[in-house]
């Protein structure tokens, strides 16, 4: 658990000092140009440009750091007093505090933006994946292979016990692996008569987690319970249109 938060630290930390560095790179020509040439508008604008691609290719954090930094650039190289962090006079606050506030914007509007097409195509990939599922087991096999793919988790489990004197479904994705930890997050899985089972996730190294409230995972649980329940209901059907040979009529 402590070596895997580790890891997500330092990715995380790389991808904001690339940020940072995106920014320096942009810094180079608009200061050779000159605040007298381009003028502070134009400056502001250049300097979104690595913010949004910062936050689109990296992520919420090492966005947020590509505006600190511009921010903290434009401070000192394009607002009087130049060459340094103070400012002299309430116009050059007034533009600073705009900037920042015009880049978190951004950086909030992307990550928002690009969650919600990531939901979106998922949940479809996931509702036509258990469409053509059979069994119970097929269908929690599918939810648990799905879930771990989008959130590269080290483990997923998932269980289903629709009735209480009827047997659990416990499936894991990989096979046979064992948690030496408690899970990240556990979901529970409800349908009409209550809980029936439950989604445990433990989180991998390369990526975070949503929150277990968080909309995405309450539609898992959903698309679990739906899936669940249908293939028990076909199962149920299939069952008892083919009697076993004990109870054919001869």
């Amino acid at each position: 658990m402590r070596n895997n938060r580790i890891s997500i630290f330092i990715r995380l930390l790389i991808n904001s000092l690339l940020a940072v560095l995106t920014v320096g790179v942009t810094t180079l020509p608009l200061a050779l140009i000159g605040r007298q040439t381009l003028g502070e508008a134009v400056i502001a604008l250049v300097y979104l440009v690595p913010v949004a691609w910062s936050a689109s290719r990296w992520g919420l954090v090492p966005g947020l750091s590509a505006a600190l930094a511009a921010s903290m650039c434009f401070d000192f190289l394009f607002i009087p007093p130049f060459n340094t962090f103070a400012v002299g006079s309430l116009e050059g606050w007034l533009v600073l505090a705009i900037f920042l506030g015009v880049a978190v914007v951004v950086v909030e509007r992307i990550q928002s933006s690009l969650i919600k097409a990531r939901e979106a195509v998922f949940m479809y990939e996931l509702s036509a994946a258990l469409g053509g599922k059979r069994t119970q087991e097929a269908a929690a096999r599918t939810v648990a292979q799905q879930i771990r793919r989008l959130f590269q988790a080290t483990l997923v489990n998932v269980s289903f016990q629709p009735e209480k004197d009827a047997k659990s479904i416990i499936v894991g994705e990989p096979k046979d692996a064992a948690a030496e930890w408690q899970p990240d997050r556990t979901i529970p899985i409800e349908n009409a008569w209550g809980l029936v089972g439950e989604i445990q996730i433990w989180r991998g190294p390369y990526a975070d987690m949503p929150a277990e409230d968080s909309r995405i995972l309450r539609n898992f649980a959903w698309q679990a319970a739906e899936a669940l329940e249908r293939t028990r209901a076909m199962e149920i059907r299939e069952s008892g249109s083919h009697p076993s040979p004990k109870t054919a009529p001869v």
